[in-house]
């Protein structure tokens, strides 16, 4: 397993593939495995590698909380896709000397054995709480226009980019090209939300992440369902 050097155009694009169709680099909620592949990660990814770059906007906004997130910090081969080799073996070195301190890595045996069962318990509990969704649940459509940089901007590029935000609550719908003038067409796209899961502000922050692409994210109708 592994996701080669991820200080390298290759290793990023394993990563990118890896994370096409998920949200986290393990289970469905932010974890030490998200925590571990961040740090072996120089900076934020190239805006056309748009997967790995929605995933590092998020997980940097939980470094603060990182020391706190759940699970036990493993070596960097351990996560990935299994037919790639790891070989950041630098990396590992590095995590290892971090002036942070990982307060759920231990070497005694027990412990990590505690600590993966709570971690499979709080991801059991996440299952079950999905499948245990209330009759009605609270929903919007909002139409959001995103605007590129100029007329020479690959709107298609940019719509793939906001395509590739996930998050549960979140479905994306229909879109259209809107010329705005001098040539220049703005990206209006659908969506549909959960409204206790996912809020307008969330979305404008993923979205303009993508600043290779985006100049600006607007609302341009909100409506409960």
């Amino acid at each position: 397993m592994g996701f080669g050097d991820l200080k390298s155009p290759a290793g990023l694009q394993v990563l990118n593939d890896y994370l096409a169709d998920k949200s986290y680099i393990e289970g469905y909620v932010p974890s030490q495995a998200d925590v571990a592949v961040f740090e072996a990660v120089s900076g934020p990814p190239p805006a056309d590698l748009c997967h790995a770059l929605r995933w590092y906007n998020h997980i940097k906004s939980y470094e603060k909380e990182k020391a706190s997130l759940p699970g036990v910090k493993k070596a960097l081969g351990k996560y990935g896709p299994a037919n790639v080799e790891d070989t950041t073996e630098s990396g590992a070195t590095d995590s290892k000397d971090d002036d942070d301190i990982d307060l759920f890595g231990s070497d005694d045996e027990e412990e990590s054995e505690e600590a993966k069962r709570l971690r499979e318990e709080r991801l059991a509990q996440y299952e079950s709480k999905k499948a245990k969704k209330p009759a009605l649940v609270a929903k919007s459509s909002i139409l959001l226009d995103v605007k590129p940089w100029d007329d020479e901007t690959d709107m298609a590029k940019l719509e793939e980019c906001v395509r590739s935000i996930q998050a549960d609550g979140l479905v994306w719908g229909s879109s259209k090209l809107v010329p705005v003038g001098y040539g220049i067409k703005k990206l209006q796209i659908q969506c549909v939300v959960e409204d206790d899961k996912v809020g307008t502000d969330m979305l404008e922050e993923q979205i303009t992440a993508f600043d290779e692409y985006v100049q600006s994210m607007d609302v341009a109708a909100f409506n409960k369902i």
